[in-house]
């Protein structure tokens, strides 16, 4: 007997039909002896259509009352599984974010766990029970008992945090991929579906743009140390069990053998990026900090960061170029936040350009292998692929490059790096 936390997203829970498609692959674990605990995600474009309506009420609407709202969502999809599961046999029963207890902090609509209460979930176990619990949600650790949300995409970190708190087997993630692949397929149609990836690897994809699990849970699991399988939920209701035809499976290093054989394990692209240009800052200590301290306050993440060997601006004075990227969404804030802080800085121009893109080589190998950087470099220049900035990690580095030479660079560097091989996914 195993204990596993399931988690099924929003296409996933799209209606009652895929609904009850889940229930039957929820009610094959349970008949397998297995403790079993669900956690749903809203349905496809719920969220969006309740943030919608949050909007139309107040342009400065309560974040308290938003997440009342926006938590609605979920709580009808596990009402609805809970209802379905139980049609069908399954005794289950949903528990809302309050009732688990999920306990977070305060920070309304990005609110981080602090700690989970399974002693409900267990009782339920030891009755035979299914738990069905909706992601995204938890509740204030304080006398306010407040309903919280963790931020887009925060199911995927509840269940994670659900499967930490009662010790689980295996979280898998049902999604509308299959697994992770060394590049995203619809680029690459010989990119290869990876039966094992690191927490690193994952963490530092799922980073710079490959979509298919939230940072955060990442980040929770190589924490807490939780073994997280990604799944496809449209596989049909005769597909094998999760645990004998396994999408890919999140671990530590000490699960995957021979980690240094392959040297890159996948190439992400992110065009959800913006570059900021700063001409003439004064070249004196503190001038960079005067930049980037208004943008942290702003709450704005700044990614690649460049400066300019110094020069003669107007005048005698030695001054510097200052380039740095930051999501495209933030874009509007940033350049507000800089031209506030202009006097303190002391730039002559702001230069902004949305049409660039991050390309990302990924892979714990780095670590022992020379020459992946140099790899990179000589065959985006072949091709004619002008860098504009580079930012790397122990293993990771990431170029940004004209948006326009986004699928080209990340189909030679998959070939460069011999992802294209037969044995890619080995």
């Amino acid at each position: 007997m195993a204990r596993i936390v399931m988690k099924f997203g929003g296409t996933s829970m799209a209606g009652i039909e895929r609904i009850r498609s889940v229930a039957a692959r929820v009610k094959r674990e349970w008949e397998a002896g297995n403790q079993v605990a669900v956690v749903v995600s809203a349905m496809a474009g719920e969220t969006d259509r309740l943030v919608g309506f949050c909007r139309e009420a107040s342009s400065l609407y309560d974040p308290r009352e938003y997440d009342v709202v926006v938590s609605s969502g979920e709580q009808i999809t596990s009402g609805l599984l809970a209802m379905t599961l139980q049609a069908i046999g399954v005794p289950a029963r949903s528990w809302l974010g309050s009732q688990v207890a999920i306990w977070t902090d305060s920070a309304h609509a990005k609110a981080r766990i602090q700690s989970i209460d399974s002693h409900g979930l267990e009782e339920g176990w030891s009755r035979g029970e299914v738990a069905v619990i909706p992601g995204f949600q938890g509740v204030t650790n304080d006398e306010s008992g407040r309903v919280t949300t963790l931020g887009r995409g925060g199911s995927d970190t509840s269940a994670v945090a659900v499967a930490a708190a009662v010790k689980a087997d295996r979280c898998d993630i049902y999604t509308d991929v299959d697994g992770v692949y060394t590049t995203d397929p619809r680029i690459v149609p010989r990119a290869r579906k990876l039966k094992k990836v690191t927490y690193e690897e994952m963490l530092e994809l799922a980073s710079v743009g490959a979509k298919v699990l939230q940072t955060r849970s990442v980040g929770l699991a190589m924490k807490e140390q939780v073994r997280v399988q990604v799944l496809s939920s449209f596989t049909g209701d005769t597909a094998p069990m999760a645990d004998t035809l396994p999408g890919t499976m999140i671990v530590g290093e000490e699960e995957i053998q021979d980690v240094e054989s392959q040297l890159i394990t996948g190439i992400a692209h992110d065009k959800n990026e913006a570059k900021i240009t700063l001409t003439a800052v004064p070249d004196k200590p503190g001038a960079v900090a005067s930049i980037f301290t208004p943008l942290a306050d702003a709450n704005i993440n700044v990614d690649m960061i460049i400066q300019n060997i110094a020069h003669q601006s107007a005048g005698s004075a030695s001054a510097t170029d200052v380039t740095f990227t930051v999501p495209a969404a933030d874009l509007a804030r940033s350049i507000e936040t800089l031209t506030q802080s202009r006097a303190a800085i002391g730039f002559a121009e702001l230069i902004q350009d949305t049409r660039v893109a991050k390309i990302s080589v990924v892979g714990v190998g780095m670590r022992s292998h020379a020459g992946v950087a140099a790899t990179m470099f000589k065959t985006l220049g072949e091709r004619g692929i002008n860098i504009q900035a580079i930012t790397t990690s122990e293993i990771k580095v990431s170029v940004l490059i004209e948006e326009d030479y986004t699928e080209l660079a990340v189909r030679v560097l998959h070939t460069a790096y011999g992802l294209d091989a037969e044995d890619a996914a080995a």
